[in-house]
């Protein structure tokens, strides 16, 4: 779940970067500075609040040397307003941003046994009218689930599995009413 700061920023700068038709430049280097930020030695060197801010910001100006001015801007900016923890989920937030302009929605299907091209197509098809976007699913196999699917996209899940049946039956049994020693 992304935070709403980070959605904000993010927001801005996917406007920006979309009226100044440099979408794919910024996506471009948001991508790299993301896998940047991945390697903890280069995370810790940025996030790290021990380290005084003008020498995180330098080490930031020196990452984003060479990308698109907007990207440049906005970090820094991150730097001067004290926003710097949004850095470690602005790709996954950019990526968002750009699937809900899209139309679009990644999603997880959860299987006890892998499944095939053609099952996850129809399970993304069937997804996909549901939420009136075009999903792409990716196969997880989880034992665990015995048998069935649990779909899972755009914080949205439906439950086919065994184990939801199952856990759906006890909940049911659970609040069932219990006849009265009058009825017996």
């Amino acid at each position: 779940m992304l935070d709403p700061v980070t959605n904000r920023y993010t927001e801005a700068l996917f406007n920006l970067a979309k009226q100044a038709g440099a979408l794919d430049a910024v996506r471009r280097d948001v991508g790299s500075l993301t896998r940047t930020i991945e390697d903890p030695a280069a995370r810790a060197s940025l996030l790290d609040a021990r380290i005084a801010i003008d020498k995180r910001r330098a080490m930031a100006e020196s990452l984003v040397t060479g990308m698109h001015e907007l990207v440049r801007n906005f970090v820094l900016l991150l730097f001067d307003k004290r926003r710097e923890q949004v850095l470690p989920n602005l790709g996954a937030s950019f990526h968002q941003r750009a699937l809900d302009e899209r139309g679009a929605a990644e999603g997880v299907v959860e299987s006890a046994r892998p499944l095939g091209a053609s099952e996850i197509a129809s399970l993304a098809r069937a997804f996909g009218q549901r939420l009136g976007k075009d999903v792409s699913l990716e196969n997880r196999v989880v034992p665990g689930l015995m048998g069935g699917v649990r779909v899972i996209v755009a914080s949205k899940m439906i439950d086919r599995s065994l184990q939801g049946r199952l856990e759906g039956l006890r909940k049911s049994l659970m609040e069932a009413p219990l006849p009265s020693l009058k009825e017996a």
